[in-house]
């Protein structure tokens, strides 16, 4: 597909004194109507997964009690498929940019549907965990050419809209996750949780055929960084995991991690067009960018896993109410999603980063300060404020990720956008239960406190890279 590189209109040209900023670089998109219907294959795997992940949330209590296993171990179930969510992602974006990125989609929607398959089976914990490592492995397959489907179905003027639709519909499912989950398991037994995904990816396989076709390249694949990349990821994010539960073998992993993860590195900074970019980490807009991703959704990682403890055991909401409160925050998002698309076209990322992000720090500071006794309307406007913050940041982040980079460099490109986002999620996480190992009385406030300071280096990355110019051009 051919290469376009969009040059800024005169109104938006730097001036003298002002850095330049990085060239968009994408392509020509496809024609519509082909167009809304390789996006609506794209958006029901996006919905299957955040639906699966949420939904699997929801449903960790019932699964505990009818297998009976204990808490710490059902965590697993969720655990599971974000480790194999996070350590096979690059890997698999770069054997996506050797078999067609098509032929890597239709794979991943069916691997998903076997794990769903598998888990609806589930009679015992090693069977369902079986099942949630097949779906993280599916889910792995399909984020990682989410980002480089973007840049070949959406010329770069038109990506924002993209994104910010995308964004919607991760806001929308995540409001209707939690009803939809409460409204199975009060039906049905929990296993019927994992065959809803199964009708959706169907349909989403029938509108594949509408993706665009992009020719793979043909350099041999680097099994050697695969594995390493692998053992990298997959024993840092489990090292956190362990490290409070089990602190010598948490410690022994991320020391793996560590030897893994320098050897990886040295390795993959001598080739051209390495499986783990660092020759796209070499490119300061893109860095920036995938910084401030991480960082922000670490600090949504850390608010969101700590906040119901805040809601239910300091507070003394019921169950119910803090649902609705966590309403809030999806919806907030979603609000946001079109209209920073449509700023990112006026404005650098960089500048609405930063405002994302200073809201987000507002709203989650004036929540940790307010009084126990305070209206709930105030912990809803600041649930919904961090949504609208979050929002804020998401859509022109992720078009400064997307074109900052070589169009034949789409599959790492989108692999490292989704990377950082489960990255942010899992360092998060860890960060919660380290807090909760710390104090019990005290670490859900320790635990907020670590997600304020996230969003504000996030909100001071954004100011340094706009002073130096790092942005795309605004487009």
């Amino acid at each position: 597909m051919q290469q376009q590189e969009v040059k800024p209109s005169s109104a938006h040209q730097p001036q003298r004194n002002t850095p330049r900023r990085h060239r968009a670089m994408g392509s020509a998109g496809i024609p519509k109507p082909q167009r809304y219907w390789a996006v609506t294959a794209i958006l029901l795997a996006i919905a299957v997964s955040v639906m699966d992940a949420s939904i699997a949330n929801l449903a960790l209590p019932t699964i505990s009690k009818e297998l009976n296993i204990p808490p710490h171990l059902t965590v697993w179930v969720v655990n599971a498929y974000l480790v194999t969510l996070i350590a096979t992602t690059i890997p698999l974006s770069a054997l996506g940019e050797r078999i067609g990125f098509v032929a890597m989609f239709r794979s991943g929607i069916t691997i998903f549907m076997c794990g769903s398959i598998v888990c609806a089976l589930s009679t015992n914990l090693p069977m369902l965990l079986t099942g949630r490592v097949i779906n993280g492995l599916g889910g792995a397959v399909m984020m990682s050419i989410f980002g480089a489907m973007m840049r070949h179905i959406y010329p770069p003027k038109e990506i924002a809209n993209g994104i910010s639709i995308n964004a919607m519909i991760v806001g929308t499912t995540a409001v209707l996750s939690p009803a939809l989950g409460a409204f199975i398991l009060s039906i049905a037994s929990w296993q019927w949780i994992f065959v809803f995904a199964i009708p959706l990816c169907l349909i989403s396989l029938i509108f594949s055929r509408f993706l665009p076709q992009v020719p793979p390249i043909t350099s041999p694949y680097d099994y050697k960084s695969a594995i390493l990349n692998i053992i990298t990821l997959g024993t840092f994010i489990t090292g956190c995991d362990l490290v409070v539960s089990n602190t010598p073998l948490g410690l022994a992993l991320l020391a793996i991690a560590a030897v893994a993860g320098t050897i990886l590195w040295q390795h993959s900074s001598s080739q051209e067009a390495p499986l783990f970019p660092v020759d796209l980490f070499r490119i300061p807009t893109f860095k920036y960018a995938v910084i401030v991703s991480a960082l922000c959704f670490g600090a949504a990682g850390c608010a969101m896993l700590s906040l119901p403890f805040l809601y239910e055991n300091h507070i003394g909401l019921s169950t119910q109410t803090v649902g609705m409160l966590f309403m809030a925050w999806p919806i907030g998002s979603t609000l946001m999603a079109r209209p920073a698309a449509l700023l990112s076209g006026k404005y650098p990322a960089s500048v609405l980063a930063a405002i994302g992000s200073c809201v987000i720090f507002s709203a989650l500071l004036i929540l940790l300060l307010l009084p126990k006794d305070s209206w709930l309307g105030f912990y809803a406007l600041c649930m919904f404020f961090s949504g609208l913050g979050f929002g804020f940041i998401q859509t022109p982040n992720n078009k400064t990720i997307l074109l900052s980079t070589p169009l034949h460099r789409s599959g790492a490109t989108g692999a490292t956008q989704s990377s950082a986002r489960v990255f942010g999620q899992s360092v998060g996480a860890a960060c919660v239960a380290i807090c909760f190992h710390l104090s019990t009385s005290h670490g859900v406030y320790y635990a907020i406190t670590l997600g304020i300071i996230a969003i504000a280096i996030s909100a001071l990355i954004n100011l340094v890279r706009f002073f130096r110019g790092k942005d795309i051009e605004i487009i």
